[in-house]
């Protein structure tokens, strides 16, 4: 195809637009594989992108979309070939380099996971990065020792992309989950995914003390600010906290007290550059861990256009688990 649909974002006079509009496949960027994008997802990152919320976008014009799955067309790259099936998030797609939400993606094959055994692409988009983030957290937490035997594992943002990921993740593997949340209504939710205890989010986002009674023994935090510093106070003696995410802010009001009293350890989780050896090794453990059928029910597929509907929505904490999008 000479063009193809894609969701396409312009500088403007203030700010940024975004339309879902035709893409001429010669402006495609440099990349030595291309692929038939079939699906893609909604993350945090997506929705400030496409309103504009934050610079996530360094130039212009961009094609919105962080991740896709989809079936490789044409290829220079020496590990992959036509009919292939992979997966791409991260690396600057939809940020520096044309992203996902389009029929059509060129890459760097160096990008790219195949696809694991037994998992369709829609599956690895209802993961996307929010599940490949969770994945790799669990991953921070098991190297640094922790079992289901130390304690409890907190997860805040839990109805979220990332938590509700990490929920069914950390129950499988036999923790007792805390579900922070501020959306009580989501507490049979979050059960069904899990959890054995919900509490309220307010409970974490006032400021609290240095340190405070022991609660848990690790956990996996989406939201930064106030809430990351309470988690450090409550964290049992040699716990840890995976963090990866900053919904309420990039701010952290915290001491060294955890640290340096209790042994506690701050794991911070970056997928976006993460490199291709940890990349393979948690989609294999995604195939592996995450319940199928947990995925399924936390899941809604919406098409291309519905994009531009959601990202705000997302933003305002009213998706819950995890989007997927029909592509192609």
């Amino acid at each position: 195809m000479a063009s193809f649909k894609a969701i396409r974002i312009d500088k403007a006079e203030k700010g940024t637009t975004t339309t879902l509009a035709q893409f001429d496949e010669t402006d495609l960027m440099d990349g030595d594989v291309t692929v038939a994008v079939e699906w893609s997802t909604v993350n945090y990152k997506d929705g400030l992108a496409i309103t504009g919320k934050s610079p996530v976008v360094r130039r212009f014009p961009m094609i919105a979309g962080v991740d896709f799955a989809g079936t490789v067309i044409d290829s220079k790259h020496a590990g992959w070939k036509a009919g292939d099936k992979v997966i791409s998030t991260g690396w600057g797609l939809g940020e520096t380099h044309l992203g996902a939400y389009a029929e059509k993606a060129r890459v760097k094959g160096d990008w790219l996971v195949r696809l694991p055994s037994g998992m369709t692409a829609r599956e690895a988009m209802a993961v996307g990065t929010a599940g490949f983030t969770a994945m790799l957290s669990v991953l921070a937490l098991e190297k640094h020792g922790l079992t289901p035997k130390d304690g409890a594992m907190i997860v805040t943002g839990a109805a979220g992309g990332v938590g509700s990921v990490a929920v069914a993740l950390l129950s499988k593997l036999g923790f007792h989950v805390i579900a922070s949340t501020g959306r009580p209504a989501e507490a049979d939710y979050l059960r069904a995914l899990g959890a054995s205890e919900i509490i309220d989010r307010n409970e974490l986002s006032a400021p609290g003390k240095p340190l405070a009674k022991e609660r848990w023994a690790g956990g996996i935090h989406s939201v930064g600010s106030t809430t990351l510093a309470n988690l450090l106070a409550m964290t049992k003696y040699g716990g840890a906290i995976a963090a990866c995410g900053l919904a309420a802010g990039m701010d952290l009001p915290s001491s060294v007290a955890p640290f340096i009293l209790r042994g506690v350890c701050l794991l911070g989780i970056d997928s976006v550059m993460c490199p291709i050896g940890p990349r393979k090794a948690a989609w294999e453990r995604i195939a592996k861990d995450l319940d199928h059928k947990k995925l399924a029910e936390m899941t809604t597929e919406i098409g291309l256009a519905d994009v531009l509907d959601v990202a705000p929505k997302i933003l305002a904490g009213q998706v819950r688990g995890r989007t997927v999008v029909k592509i192609g």
